[in-house]
């Protein structure tokens, strides 16, 4: 095996959900940052980087968070919290940001690749990603999926839910980038599903469109912090092979 798999490996079984932390134990901050660095390199759907990543860093605002994470001791004991938002509003946005960089690499004239390119974020992007309070664009979606699959294999996104799974695919990727980044730091991790949303988003002044994936705690790991073995299914019962 090789040496960064090696690495990889070990970092991977040494990630678990760790519910405590040593509160008074040195933190280096640093390495939150470092590995937000990293998270945002994670891969997500068209590049539109639907994200945000809030760190919650002072005693106050932490024991508010706390206490809208249903006082669990993961985020009581944390020294930071990231909160991962998706920001599926922004679509547009980013897109426009993403095809403008692209632009840069366009040949001139343009060959067929850029045309797709220009042709995929000005025309799909907003096929998929647009909604309207009267549900038009899902019907519209719904009759372009219903003919286009009948001529042969069909991407089936219609209504508005599929968007919103997109963004939080690509949230959960980075989470998942951030919390292997931070071990490999040294820190442990837990992430978490359990909070008020409403409250949440109120205390940290997020637009109604968005929404949060989840709270990640951070810091040195306390002795109990993991609270039972770690237990997977079998492989063979998982991992199909066709």
């Amino acid at each position: 095996m090789q040496q960064a798999a090696q690495t990889f490996d070990q970092i991977v079984k040494a990630r678990r959900a760790v519910r405590k932390y040593q509160e008074d134990a040195p933190f280096d901050s640093e390495a939150v940052a470092r590995s937000l660095a990293r998270a945002v390199l994670a891969p997500n759907s068209s590049n539109l980087q639907t994200w945000e990543f809030y760190r919650i860093r002072s005693a106050a605002t932490k024991a508010e968070v706390a206490r809208l994470c249903m006082n669990q001791s993961a985020a009581r004991t944390a020294h930071e919290l990231v909160v991962v938002v998706c920001r599926g509003d922004k679509w547009k946005e980013n897109s426009q940001r993403v095809l403008e960089h692209m632009r840069h690499s366009f040949s001139d004239p343009l060959t067929k690749r850029d045309q797709r390119a220009i042709e995929y974020y000005k025309r799909n992007i907003p096929l998929l990603y647009m909604n309207d309070p009267f549900g038009l664009m899902t019907l519209v979606r719904t009759l372009i999926v219903q003919f286009k699959s009948w001529q042969g294999p069909m991407v089936r996104w219609s209504g508005s839910a599929n968007s919103r799974i997109i963004t939080h695919k690509s949230a959960a990727l980075a989470a998942q980038t951030f919390m292997l980044s931070m071990q490999a730091e040294g820190y442990a991790t837990c992430p978490m599903e359990g909070f008020d949303e409403k409250r949440l988003k109120k205390l940290l002044k997020l637009p109604s469109k968005a929404e949060i994936n989840m709270v990640i705690a951070t810091g040195p790991e306390e002795e109990g912090g993991v609270y039972s073995d770690r237990y997977r299914f079998p492989l063979e019962e998982v991992v199909k092979e066709v």
